[in-house]
């Protein structure tokens, strides 16, 4: 089972007609690392993200946990 405290950097894809500006106003407390014009990439709890998804307003694509993703990227 998944820790719902793990950090997971993700992107997320607003769903049903919704807009990336509607996640932003979404009080879950997103930490937004890049904003495109249809996505976001934020680095969020699988808590946060289940919840986006329970909610169906965003496609929620977990791209690696951020201890993965540092340990990737630490030179």
């Amino acid at each position: 089972m998944t820790d719902p405290g793990e950090i997971w950097i993700a992107r997320l894809t607003p769903t049903g007609g919704g807009s990336v500006e509607q996640l932003l106003t979404v009080p879950l407390g997103l930490d937004v690392w890049e904003r495109r014009a249809d996505s976001l990439v934020v680095a969020a709890t699988e808590a946060q993200l289940g919840e986006l998804e329970r909610r169906g307003l965003a496609d929620v694509e977990r791209w690696s946990t951020r201890a993965q993703y540092v340990q990737d990227h630490d030179a």
